[in-house]
């Protein structure tokens, strides 16, 4: 990253200034996103925050202006939404397209917003203010193309990649295929509003961000994306782990958006749990290929299953009910294997290497090693828990299948019961 070069993208905003404390942040498989301060020269700090394309990986054209714009249109309306200084399409000013916005100060980790105390009032308020905030936003007229894919037909397209298709995803589809919710007067939809993208303070929501999968669509597709059991974080109510549908959809009305009922609420959350988990193959997709090696990327893949799960509680609750009694357990008393074998074994170095992660690398990292850190130590927890309990019947029924999937690559996931 050129500080100069972002410096002098950055004059017609803000004047001359100089770049401090560049750091690239944790998290975002689809963008960068760094934090910077902008000097003057008179002293005064611009806390600002740039979001680009991973170079090598440019998104379509257009993208970042007609996110940029979108924004714009959104604060202009009095949303929570960060300021937009600079955007660009072109990979000149900063080495991919991106754009640069004012910082907002706040809380944007899901886990900290659901469990720490300094946030308790702000769960009070955040369902309903969510709910504002998408009736507000599905109101505006932004002028200029926006994308409007069918929603269907573009995750089957994008299904019909993968060689091997879920069995569970292909329920999935034609479920959402048999039945689809009536059509609505298109509007701009966000794309990803999820707790994950929330700016939120002590007492409230201050800024709705990551805005790279803005459409024209459905407005339910929103709330049903903010509903997904993924973005709950082990949390139990249905609205993002901080309440209920009722009480978002109540929201959504009074603020002006459109009645929506629960059988249509869950068809979009039935899409949005289907849709995570086509991004999911996706991206491990992106890893394998080698079009972009990550270790993040590689453990997303491992979350496919995850979504199968959370499928089958949506269309087969009894069958995931059954399979989970059934489901196989790691006891840590998996026996060597016969002779020869030599000591430590595989599953002891493993354990090693992620003590190692977990005790010594994690504590004194921080940023994005901190985090990429746990990620690989999640890791080889899966490949130990995989050693022990072995292959996957192949007699064993979907559930059954899905069950032992998700026993290796995260046990604790059964522990997450759904709301009813």
């Amino acid at each position: 990253m050129d500080e100069r070069t972002l410096a002098a993208a950055l004059r017609d905003a803000l004047g001359p200034v100089i770049i401090e404390n560049l750091t690239r942040l944790s998290g975002g498989a689809s963008r960068e996103t760094w934090a910077f301060d902008a000097v003057s020269a008179d002293g005064s700090r611009t806390e600002l925050v740039l979001r680009r394309d991973p170079p090598g990986r440019p998104s379509e054209p257009g993208a970042m202006s007609r996110e940029a714009r979108v924004i714009a249109a959104a604060r202009a309306a009095g949303l929570a939404v960060p300021e937009v200084l600079v955007s660009t399409d072109e990979p000149g000013m900063w080495g991919t397209a991106g754009l640069v916005m004012r910082r907002v100060a706040g809380e944007t980790i899901a886990r900290r917003i659901l469990r720490d105390a300094a946030y308790r009032q702000a769960r009070k308020v955040l369902v309903r203010q969510v709910g504002e905030f998408a009736a507000g936003l599905h109101a505006l007229e932004v002028p200029g193309y926006l994308p409007a894919p069918d929603p269907v037909a573009s995750l089957r397209a994008r299904l019909a990649a993968f060689e091997q298709a879920s069995p569970v995803f292909e329920l999935a589809l034609r479920t959402l295929e048999a039945d689809r919710p009536p059509a609505r007067e298109p509007a701009i939809v966000h794309g990803d509003l999820r707790l994950g993208n929330l700016i939120v303070g002590p007492d409230a929501l201050l800024a709705v961000i990551d805005w790279e999968l803005v459409h024209a669509g459905n407005p339910a597709e929103d709330l049903g994306w903010f509903c997904v059991k993924a973005w709950r974080f082990g949390a139990g109510p249905p609205a993002a782990g901080l309440g209920s549908r009722e009480e978002l959809l109540a929201a959504y009305r009074a603020a002006g958006g459109a009645g929506i009922a629960q059988d249509e609420l869950r068809w979009w959350e039935i899409f949005g749990t289907l849709r995570w988990g086509v991004i999911c193959l996706e991206q491990a997709q992106a890893h394998l290929s080698g079009a972009h090696r990550s270790v993040e990327l590689a453990a997303v893949g491992r979350r496919v299953c995850e979504q199968e799960w959370d499928l089958l509680l949506l269309l087969a609750p009894d069958a995931a009910a059954r399979a989970a009694a059934r489901r196989p357990r790691v006891t840590g008393d998996a026996q060597p294997a016969p002779a020869p074998q030599v000591r430590p074994t595989a599953s002891e170095l493993l354990e090693a290497v992620r003590e190692f992660l977990t005790g010594q690398v994690m504590p004194a990292a921080t940023g994005q090693l901190a985090f990429h850190a746990r990620v690989a130590a999640n890791i080889l927890g899966i490949v130990a828990r995989e050693l022990e309990l072995g292959a996957i019947p192949p007699e064993s029924g979907l559930a059954d299948t899905v069950a032992a999937k998700l026993a290796v690559a995260n046990p604790r996931y059964f522990d997450v019961a759904p709301r009813p």
